[in-house]
């Protein structure tokens, strides 16, 4: 049954052809089977899952089901799930039980009646490009178990990839869903800023962040977008806005569409491999119906110094609430309030996260403010000017999702820099609040490649549908590492 699309599987549950039940069961077995290999789950809810699919199969049995009803799933350990561990993949947060659910987590579990299998390992405080940075340690890639998933959604991306979960949630500050789908072969979809709530989605960077789907198609996307997205009064920055089926549209002509493709994307700092893929994949989508035309993102250049002021900044200020009082991390015997701050930050947060505060704290501080933090929330602006100009002369952007495919472990770790500029094609978007879709587009080396599609505000539905199309004259999508099967 892992094999199945979510929708065969809600399917096969509404005509009883399996129970929640048992098909709960099948993807617990795979995940004992196969995650001590890949290091993607931190915690399994194996007696809350199954007490969920009975409840999900007493649901279909009344006809009270939705279409996503008993279907299992997995959450990012970002997301807070009540009485369930939520740890950011920090030490800071290994004992912290969260006390309420998020409320992607109330809506996929409770609202549409899914099945939470558990949660899945991440970068630590979703601060990375790798998944190498958390405390639970390395997740590996299951397409080759000497590479890195991506970053920081790897847990989610490994799990779906080696089918241990048919979906799993992932969160995307500077292309954390979509830089993972990349690498790992999956449809990763980050949505226009304040489309999916970000309550109690554990802050990172507050002005970039958002919750999205990672999964194997387009069409799994849209249904589960369908039950992450809606307005939360509980979060200021969620949009009130009428509800959208995704799935509606998926199969509309492309007929006239116009692609854009940025100049400073395609140019001779791309790889070969990667840029025959891109080409490829955009001749087949000319062969749909659709134009190609080159756009100019001339400010692109400065999206990856623009964000290490900005999403520093503002992990400084959120990560400011962990120092050893109300909950998390606690250093043992300290001697007055100070030895208690000291000890209890620096024990409980990992290097990168430490990297990350003392650049915010850096930025932000008195005499520097203005220099850094100021100028570039005014090259952000000039950064969401050039798509805006963009989006004028096309319908989307096409571009590579990352520069390669996925590395190897520890190739990049004792580079901060290089492994920064793994989410070189991902940031801007982040910055300029836009949705953003990666499919894969081939293999180079029997390793994914992936695609992005860039789309103006609220345009994911025409993003699903593009990817929707590409993946009906497609098999990339379908194809799952070998030893997994």
């Amino acid at each position: 049954m892992h094999h199945k699309s979510i929708r065969q599987l809600s399917q096969h549950l509404q005509q009883k052809d399996i129970s929640s039940v048992e098909l709960t069961q099948h993807f617990l077995q795979r995940i004992q089977q196969h995650n001590p290999q890949l290091n993607c789950f931190v915690t399994v809810t194996e007696q809350q899952a199954l007490a969920q699919a009975k409840a999900a199969d007493a649901a279909i049995a009344a006809g009270t089901a939705s279409a996503l009803t008993g279907i299992p799933m997995s959450h990012k350990d970002i997301f807070c799930t009540h009485g369930v561990k939520t740890s950011c993949g920090s030490k800071m947060l290994d004992n912290f039980i969260a006390p309420y659910d998020a409320h992607v987590v109330a809506k996929m579990n409770h609202q549409a009646g899914m099945v939470m299998l558990g949660k899945t390992n991440m970068d630590e405080f979703a601060m990375g490009s790798s998944s190498e940075t958390s405390y639970y340690g390395v997740v590996k890639n299951p397409w080759d178990l000497e590479t890195v998933p991506g970053g920081s959604s790897g847990g989610s991306a490994s799990a779906v990839a080696a089918r241990l979960t048919p979906m799993a949630t992932g969160t995307d500050t500077g292309g954390s869903i979509r830089q993972p789908a990349a690498f790992c072969g999956l449809t990763g979809l980050k949505p226009t800023y304040g489309v999916v709530s970000r309550f109690g989605m554990v802050a990172f960077a507050s002005s970039l962040d958002q919750g999205g789907p990672m999964t194997r198609s387009a069409e799994d996307a849209a249904l589960m977008l369908n039950a992450m997205a809606g307005f939360d009064p509980r979060d200021s920055t969620c949009l009130n806005r009428e509800v959208e089926d995704y799935t509606v549209n998926l199969n509309q002509s492309l007929a006239g569409l116009k692609i854009g493709l940025p100049k400073q994307y395609f140019n001779a700092d791309l790889d070969s491999g990667m840029a025959q893929k891109l080409e490829a994949a955009t001749n087949l989508l000319i062969s749909l119906g659709a134009s190609v035309h080159e756009v100019d993102l001339a400010n692109t250049h400065l999206s990856v110094p623009v964000y290490y002021v900005v999403a520093p900044a503002e992990c400084s200020s959120n990560l400011s609430r962990f120092d050893g009082v109300r909950y998390g991390y606690r250093c043992d015997k300290p001697v007055d309030l100070t030895d208690l701050y000291k000890r209890s930050r620096g024990e409980g947060f990992g290097a990168e996260v430490k990297r990350r505060i003392m650049m915010g704290t850096y930025a932000l501080s008195a005499g520097y403010y203005d220099a850094y933090y100021l100028k570039a929330q005014q090259l952000r602006q000039l950064i969401s000017d050039d798509f805006k100009q963009a989006f004028t002369q096309v319908d989307v952007i096409l571009s590579p999702t990352a520069p390669s495919t996925a590395f190897k472990m520890g190739e990049k770790t004792h580079d901060p820099v290089t492994m920064y500029l793994s989410d070189i094609y991902t940031i801007a978007v982040n910055l300029a609040g836009l949705p953003a879709l990666a499919l894969p587009a081939g293999f180079i080396n029997q390793m994914p490649v992936g695609m992005q599609l860039i789309g103006n505000y609220f345009s994911e539905s025409r993003l699903l549908n593009i990817a929707h199309r590409y993946q009906q004259q497609t098999d990339w999508h379908v194809q799952m590492p070998a030893g997994f099967a």
